[in-house]
């Protein structure tokens, strides 16, 4: 590894990545006729984490149905938006479509109920979180490149293993969000050396507002093909006033009441919102329309204010902070609300059997009452610590899909 890179963090010119973006951790030699960026893209795409976010929630429990989006499919339209969007902004497009495929890999099963779990579980082990995990499968858990003393994951450059940091911090006491462990805090420095401090690079900003986007839009057509949500809907005073408080207390709290009531009245006459969902093959092509037209309005407003403040120049690394206009947010919010409040907040007894099968299988691994998968199962006897055991218990259930932690529960009552 190079001594010292904090000034290459910038390139050496105004439209390229410079010698440190393309640095791994582990050096290895060039692959004639495929650049540093479209390999870390290869190698996540073809790694098992990401296969299995196919039976991984995304917000309606994986199975169930064959019309809702698992972790899969949002990993994979997020990459899409993420690259087309970046691309539009000088960004390297293998860099922002590698963040988007890999943005979600350490998510748990049963989504961000799932997380809360195990972050509970964890908290006296530096807990759990799923962005932090995500950075954990790509530079340890993820068995490709392997040091003298331990696995270092794909081994990606550090360009595109800082487009998928979106907390660059440790644990802190003032925010749940974090992206990553004191035990993989080696890699996290060597990844951010020369990097401002707390400060997100372009590309990480792009997946961010490319993940908002898919799942704001997404899931809001999700809802209404299942019939939990009517478009109709937004028009009813009181429902709107519902969609408007749930938008400002859990994801816009800093936009006053009033900004987010104009944008759930902007969204509701927007010319080709969907007023009526009566399951034909019209209406499900007016509806795909439509999640067509606000994904273009959302990312094109972002895009066209960045461009206004930054110019035409290529954008990336730290070079520019994306800008998204307050009225986008807004709608993004009470696009969000919506689905919470009309998908995820009745749910309660499912949450809390999901609670109990993680609880459950973590419990039962600690007691020796199933197997660990053989990686996890070497480290395990390789190791008396207790922390270090729980840590590895934590890693192996993050990496279960939905059904086999529920099997795996089954298998150790039976």
């Amino acid at each position: 590894m190079p001594a010292d890179l904090g000034q290459d963090i910038v390139a050496d010119s105004d439209d390229e990545y410079g010698p440190a973006d393309h640095e791994r951790y582990i050096q290895e030699s060039a692959y004639p006729g495929r650049s540093d960026f479209a390999r870390d893209r290869a190698r996540v795409l073809h790694s098992s984490a990401l296969r299995r976010l196919a039976a991984k929630t995304q917000v309606i429990m994986a199975g169930q149905d064959d019309f809702p989006r698992t972790r899969l499919t949002h990993t994979l339209e997020v990459a899409q938006i993420s690259r087309e969007l970046g691309a539009s902004l000088g960004a390297e497009p293998d860099i922002v479509d590698t963040a988007g495929l890999a943005h979600d890999l350490g998510h748990p099963p049963f989504g961000h109920n799932g997380e809360d779990v195990l972050a509970g579980l964890s908290e006296d082990i530096g807990g759990f979180e799923g962005n932090a995990q995500s950075l954990r499968v790509l530079t340890r858990l993820e068995f490709k490149v392997f040091g003298t003393d331990r696995s270092l994951g794909l081994n990606l450059t550090r360009a595109t293993l800082d487009s998928v940091i979106k907390y660059p911090w440790l644990r802190r006491s003032d925010t749940a969000k974090f992206n990553v462990y004191a035990e993989d805090l080696e890699i996290f420095d060597w990844v951010r050396e020369g990097a401002p401090a707390q400060r997100r690079c372009f590309e990480a900003q792009i997946m961010d507002w490319a993940d908002d986007v898919a799942y704001c839009v997404h899931d809001l057509e999700d809802a209404i093909v299942s019939g939990a949500f009517s478009p109709c809907a937004l028009s009813d005073s009181g429902q709107r006033a519902d969609v408007v408080a749930t938008a400002g207390s859990l994801y816009a709290s800093d936009i006053d009441t009033a900004a987010l009531e104009e944008a759930a009245d902007r969204v509701r006459y927007l010319e080709f919102w969907l007023h009526d969902y009566d399951q034909s093959a019209r209406s499900l092509g007016a509806l795909k329309s439509m999640t067509s037209k606000l994904i273009r309005r959302f990312c094109s407003s972002a895009q066209a204010a960045t461009r206004r403040q930054y110019g035409d120049r290529p954008l990336l690394r730290y070079r520019a902070d994306l800008v998204v206009p307050i009225r986008t947010r807004a709608e993004v919010a009470v696009l969000k609300a919506i689905t919470y409040v009309h998908v995820m907040r009745g749910n309660t007894d499912r949450y809390e059997w999901e609670r109990r099968v993680i609880s459950d299988v973590v419990e039962g691994l600690l007691q020796g009452r199933h197997p660990l998968q053989p990686p996890f199962q070497h480290a395990w006897d390789e190791s008396e610590d207790p922390q270090r055991r729980l840590r590895i218990v934590i890693d192996q259930v993050a990496s279960l899909t939905d059904l086999s932690i529920v099997r795996w529960r089954e298998e150790m009552v039976a």
